[in-house]
């Protein structure tokens, strides 16, 4: 790698390059480097906003041949930034995002910047769909390649579990393409070895069949805490239906009609079911919830597309999230989570969230490199806030709320729902043995470390352990 002045080298890229290189100088650099968490705020030297492969290609040739980090950006809902980096180049895939669905055959090809959005509404029209993010402005390759929780993981697996192949661009500018035939040691790690590896730009997926899909919103006062969490451990640990996702939570009341004035703007239990069937189906199931008459109610049929964009936080927010993984949920965790959901900043956008796992996401558990995966429970406190005056209570919360669930963690963690937590939470994203293993792939395909913002897979833990 050599290393030159970028500034000088930029309009030589630009010659070469048919999307838009931005700089400092240029007009929409800062939007084009803002993202979703507000916390994150760097300024890179570059921007390569790409409108193809060979764009990818030309921004990784130019960032070897100045010396300039790489930062890879599909949605921006990296927690941790690692969509930014300052001072280096941001291979921005934003312009790459056309999804093609093919009903017949229930597969849908996705460019690496597309969003849940696009995919979902692209899949809606044939009633198809795949499990994907809470969140509709969240990228498809990124939530992928981590592993992908969602909704409806509890049906269909997570995310990377309907992945069939990555087209992926290495560090030194090769094309690969990942499958169960082609490169499937590559193929392996990308099920939740996350951006490690290339810059994925196409992504294909197997779809599944939903032609009926149902939202359930049930709200009572924050008081009524104890016997609602008592009330939904209880309704999955007796064997609820697989077609059920969704979880409980403490959250600030919306203002939406459905929530009484009385709970808007205060801190409120909800219980979210997302459900593969009709709303009449989603009702029979939730009856033990429903039987503690919920204060405020909405319940019906929705079709996939507008349930994954219902709850979407707004971006711009300051955000910190963790996760502790829990194989069960006794009372006394009940309580702790209780507690620490009482204590969550309110108002604010932020979020306490106890989500069911088991089901096809248990399923896969040894798949695939993420031991996480046999948990039955997850705890995920999700702080959103808007002033920087409230960081230091907001990043307390979370943390607090995570060590109070510890006597009763796995210790294992899905590295999608936590920022930069250091380098034992990485390993415990995968298990030691896992570790290994995709550090090893990681050796082969990217041996310089190019790709190393993110819940990095260092490739020198393989050269030490041979």
């Amino acid at each position: 790698m050599t290393t030159h002045s970028p500034y000088a080298a930029v309009s030589d890229l630009r010659h070469q390059f048919a999307g838009s290189v931005l700089t400092p100088d240029d007009a929409g650099y800062d939007a084009a480097r803002t993202i979703f968490n507000a916390m994150v705020d760097r300024r890179p030297a570059v921007i390569a906003q790409c409108t193809g492969t060979e764009d990818v290609r030309a921004a990784l040739a130019f960032a070897d041949r100045t010396g300039l980090e790489v930062a890879v950006r599909g949605g921006g809902h990296s927690v941790a930034g690692a969509s930014l980096t300052e001072g280096g180049l941001v291979v921005d895939l934003r312009r790459m995002r056309s999804v093609t669905v093919d009903p017949h055959a229930r597969t849908a090809v996705v460019e690496g910047g597309a969003t849940w959005s696009d995919f979902d509404r692209a899949c809606q029209p044939h009633g198809l769909g795949t499990t994907g993010g809470r969140v509709s402005s969240t990228g498809v390759a990124g939530l992928t390649l981590g592993g992908g929780s969602g909704w409806l993981e509890r049906k269909f697996g997570l995310a990377s579990d309907s992945l069939l192949a990555v087209d992926l661009v290495t560090a030194d500018g090769i094309e690969i393409h990942a499958s169960e035939d082609e490169h499937p040691d590559l193929f392996w790690a990308l099920h939740g070895g996350g951006g490690n590896f290339g810059v994925a730009t196409r992504l294909t997926f197997r779809l599944h069949p939903l032609p009926v899909t149902s939202l359930a919103l049930l709200f009572w006062e924050a008081e009524q805490g104890p016997d609602v969490l008592a009330a939904y451990r209880d309704l999955v640990v007796r064997g609820v239906t697989e077609d059920l996702g969704g979880a409980v939570a403490y959250l600030t009341g919306p203002p939406e009609e459905f929530v009484p004035a009385a709970l808007q703007g205060k801190r409120v239990v909800v219980c979210i079911g997302i459900y593969a069937g009709t709303a009449a189906e989603l009702r029979d199931v939730l009856a033990p919830m429903l039987a503690l008459k919920p204060d405020g109610e909405l319940l019906t049929e929705m079709p996939y597309c507008d349930i994954q964009c219902a709850l979407d936080d707004p971006p711009g927010l300051r955000n910190y999230w963790s996760a502790a993984h829990l194989s069960a949920l006794p009372d006394e965790a009940l309580r702790r989570f209780g507690e620490q959901g009482m204590a969550m900043l309110v108002p604010t956008a932020s979020q306490s969230l106890l989500v069911p796992w088991g089901g096809e996401v248990a399923a896969g558990a040894q798949n695939w490199p993420q031991p996480h995966r046999s948990a039955a429970w997850v705890v995920h406190p999700f702080g959103l806030w808007e002033e920087a005056a409230d960081d230091a209570a907001g990043i307390s919360w979370a943390r607090d709320a995570i060590a109070a669930m510890q006597p009763f963690a796995t210790g294992a963690v899905y590295l999608n729902f936590i920022g930069d937590e250091g380098m034992d939470r990485v390993i415990a994203g995968y298990g030691r043995e896992n570790y290994a293993r995709l550090a090893a792939v990681k050796l082969e395909y990217d041996p310089r470390n190019v790709f190393h913002l993110h819940h990095n897979i260092h490739p020198a833990a393989a050269a030490r352990r041979s």
